[in-house]
């Protein structure tokens, strides 16, 4: 008896839908936009090990808790004494987990590949602060959380990982992709408020 086979396909988070809700112009008064997919890693090992790998991925990890660095095509946020969120491009998934892996060779440390349980979002213009604190009970004014700023918070009843990345402001928000449309239709609604496009 011939077997049938099955051919998985991929199938993006708000699949579809990005198109329709993330146009708009850099005029709006807040723009929101879907990120395109990234390679995304939990890392965990004991802070007191910092002096060891200096680098990893092009990246130093030892920032401040609650801060985040980029490079040109990599990002490391450290969320906790012992946690850091890491993420480069998509096509590089297997160099970051070996580079990491030889960097952190003989250390005791946790790396998992999160690329596809973690979906972010672009939320930018005058007025995304204002979106952002309809649900988000954070002081983020340019005072209390100025660009390279990145903390675990919530964005209505979903947890997110929310960072600022310049003072236009453009804060990028992580979350897991079972809140990605949650997220995706609080923040439309909080935005209409400003017209925001479409």
């Amino acid at each position: 008896m011939v077997e049938t086979t099955f051919h998985a396909s991929r199938r993006m988070a708000l699949d579809g839908m990005d198109a329709k809700w993330a146009a708009g112009a850099t005029s709006e008064p807040v723009f929101i936009r879907l990120l395109p997919p990234r390679a995304r890693f939990a890392l965990r090992f004991d802070s007191a090990l910092l002096s060891k790998p200096a680098r990893l991925v092009d990246l130093t990890l030892d920032m401040p808790i609650n801060r985040y660095v980029f490079s040109a095509r990599s990002t490391a946020m450290r969320l906790g004494p012992d946690e850091w969120l890491l993420s480069g491009p998509e096509e590089a998934t297997a160099q970051i987990a070996a580079d990491v892996g030889e960097a952190l060779s003989g250390l005791h440390h946790s790396l998992v590949d999160i690329s596809h349980r973690h979906v972010a979002l672009s939320v930018s213009g005058p007025r995304a602060m204002d979106v952002l604190n309809s649900g988000c009970p954070l002081d983020l004014s340019s005072s209390a959380f100025p660009a390279g700023r990145a903390t675990r918070t919530l964005l209505g009843k979903a947890e997110v990982v929310l960072a600022k990345t310049d003072d236009l402001p453009t804060f990028v928000i992580e979350c897991g992709r079972s809140f990605a449309a949650y997220i995706r239709d609080f923040l439309l609604e909080a935005a209409g408020e400003f017209r925001v496009g479409p």
